[in-house]
């Protein structure tokens, strides 16, 4: 009799760390696809959040046409590393241990809009001090940034904490504009995102500038390496679905841009979906808000993770 009570303690202890390990699995995996987020996450305990980031970037935008794109970018450039949670924002800090991600080559000197958010930033804190993550004026500020340009408009998730760290390494592996389609698919992938997310989010490129340097014809005519391009020659300021347009007439400025159309693979996977949202501009605007929802939802930190900065160049001081 003993040994079988001993044998069924231990089989019952079994079972208890098995169930153990999977709560934790299940925890994980909800936790990296945006568990706790919600669209209505502040309306208690800030209910104007969304028309104070708005204020600001309308008047922002009145100064600078290339503020929306910027500030899209930036949402795009923060989820990628690291998952969403405001690291891009993030200045060198000797004495926090923090080297920025704003000198990786993929930033430098083009990553822009930051004063943007620093003005929304001080907006929120006096309205409602302590409240509004970095994180979260971020993908608010890529939604309303889209749909002021003429584009669509989406509930955002929100309750993302900030970070408290940046990843160097990770930021000096973001899409590039010269990487070819099988790369940027991997890239995509290892986000959790597919086909129809890479050539959605992609179309962000139907409005804002890049430098030539960056372009397939690379500063022609004596052109500044630094002289800004329209990334959509058509309808520049405007988010619409003509850059799949250019797309289809060989005409993209980015040869990332042009190998979702060229690419040896493309017309297996990607160029047809350029023709669908060619075709119709409905199609590529609810895939494109589906699409910013999924990626603001990677690895967003939640509950007892990360902080909800007082200034987003800066992680709050520790109290000891």
């Amino acid at each position: 009799m003993a040994a079988s009570s001993s044998s069924l303690s231990s089989a019952a202890r079994c079972s208890l760390l098995l169930t153990a390990a999977l709560v934790l699995v299940l925890s994980h995996a909800a936790h990296a696809h945006g568990a706790g987020l919600s669209s209505s996450f502040y309306d208690n305990s800030c209910p104007g959040t969304r028309d104070v980031v708005r204020r600001v970037i309308q008047d922002a935008r009145v100064a600078d046409a290339r503020i929306p794109a910027s500030l899209i970018r930036l949402h795009f450039h923060d989820c990628f590393v690291n998952g969403c949670d405001g690291s891009l924002l993030l200045d060198d800090d000797v004495f926090s241990g923090i080297r920025t991600e704003k000198k990786v080559p993929g930033n430098n000197r083009s990553a822009r809009g930051f004063n943007v958010v620093d003005d929304i930033k001080r907006a929120l804190e006096k309205a409602c001090p302590g409240i509004v993550s970095c994180a979260d004026i971020l993908a608010l500020a890529a939604e309303i940034s889209v749909e002021l340009a003429g584009g669509p408009s989406w509930s955002v998730p929100l309750g993302r904490h900030d970070g408290t760290k940046t990843n160097i390494q990770s930021a000096n592996d973001l899409p590039s504009p010269f990487d070819s389609l099988e790369v940027l698919q991997q890239k995509f992938r290892n986000m959790g995102l597919d086909n129809t997310d890479l050539v959605a989010l992609q179309g962000a490129h139907t409005f804002g500038r890049a430098q030539c340097q960056f372009t397939q014809r690379n500063c022609t005519g004596g052109q500044a390496r630094g002289t800004l391009v329209n990334l959509d020659v058509v309808t520049h300021d405007v988010f619409d679905n003509k850059y799949y347009d250019i797309l289809l007439w060989g005409r993209a400025q980015l040869p990332s841009d042009q190998v979702m159309m060229s690419g040896p693979i493309a017309a297996a996977t990607t160029a047809p979906i350029v023709r669908r949202f060619s075709g119709s501009q409905k199609d590529f605007f609810k895939n494109f808000a589906a699409s910013m929802i999924k990626m603001g939802n990677i690895s967003p930190l939640t509950g007892r993770d990360g902080e909800i900065r007082k200034n987003c160049r800066r992680v709050n001081k520790k109290l000891y």
